[in-house]
């Protein structure tokens, strides 16, 4: 009986030892464990996984058409050649005032010898104080990003201005945007490039040609890009620009006119020799890809 009793309280100790060691394995009493901290995301147990970008969105509209569409614009080509062409518009009945000493008018546009001239002449319906007329071409639809080509002869005449052009601005409700091929007729053995952005300039730059653009048909041109406009003279870069380019799409002009009260740039005009003619035989636009 006593030897019961004592392996009794020896199994007991043991028993008691062994708890004891679990409790210092644990290192804290159940009770005074730390709570792990609740998570930040959510309380599920795999990782979060990030959501995915949504899709960029268009550029929100704006009042003046971007220089660049979703689709680009169909290529223009027209040839003179073939007589007047349809679908754009002769500027007829009004001035353009300021520097501009002509009112436009239709008959001053004439298609003739495969060739359109715009003529510079004393107005015969003038009734205020601009006396001479003058002739403008221009497209009806607005053009971006691309090349311009133009084959033309200029008028040689102090005072005038002949030219091929993209322009846009207040009169479309647009911004005031503009890209030149100006011939001076003081000297017609250069040739004025220059551009406006939202009705800042100042961008002027005079390229001597070698030849006089009176005496021939020559091509002239520019490349319009997001962040460079580069000019061309019978197809070889004459000159490029990279500071505030245009954005805003523009319609393709021509026009031939005298000016007033700009004789340092043009010179006086000088009108015994009238009507006075700048010749095209055709013009091109051709998008980028």
């Amino acid at each position: 009986m006593n030897k019961k009793i004592a392996v009794l309280q020896i199994t007991l100790m043991v028993l008691l030892m062994v708890a004891c060691s679990r409790q210092a394995v644990d290192g804290s009493s159940p009770e005074n464990r730390a709570t792990p901290a609740p998570s930040s995301v959510s309380e599920a147990t795999e990782t979060p996984v990030a959501p995915t970008a949504p899709a960029p969105t268009e550029t929100p509209a704006v009042t003046a058409p971007p220089a660049t569409t979703e689709a680009p614009p169909e290529p223009v080509y027209v040839d003179f050649a073939a007589g007047q062409p349809q679908g754009y518009e002769i500027a007829d009945g009004w001035t353009n005032g300021s520097m501009f000493n002509v009112t436009w008018r239709k008959s001053n546009v004439t298609f003739e010898d495969g060739k359109m001239q715009l003529i510079i002449d004393k107005d015969a319906k003038a009734t205020g104080d601009i006396p001479y007329s003058g002739g403008e071409f221009r497209t009806r639809k607005f053009y971006g990003y691309g090349r311009y080509e133009v084959n033309m002869k200029a008028i040689k005449n102090d005072g005038v201005v002949s030219s091929f052009f993209t322009y846009t601005g207040p009169s479309d409700k647009n911004p005031w945007d503009e890209i030149d091929i100006e011939f001076l007729g003081k000297d017609t053995t250069k040739v004025q490039f220059n551009y406006f952005t939202n009705g800042r300039g100042n961008n002027e730059y005079m390229y001597e040609l070698g030849f006089d653009a009176s005496q021939e048909f020559h091509t002239y041109g520019f490349e319009w890009h997001p962040d460079t406009i580069i000019w061309f003279v019978d197809g070889e870069e004459v000159h490029r620009a990279d500071k505030r380019i245009p954005v805003t799409e523009g319609k393709i002009m021509m026009n031939a006119w005298c000016g007033t009260t700009v004789d340092e740039w043009l010179n006086p005009f000088e009108d015994s020799n009238l009507p006075l003619v700048a010749e095209y035989q055709w013009f091109r636009y051709t998008p980028f890809e």
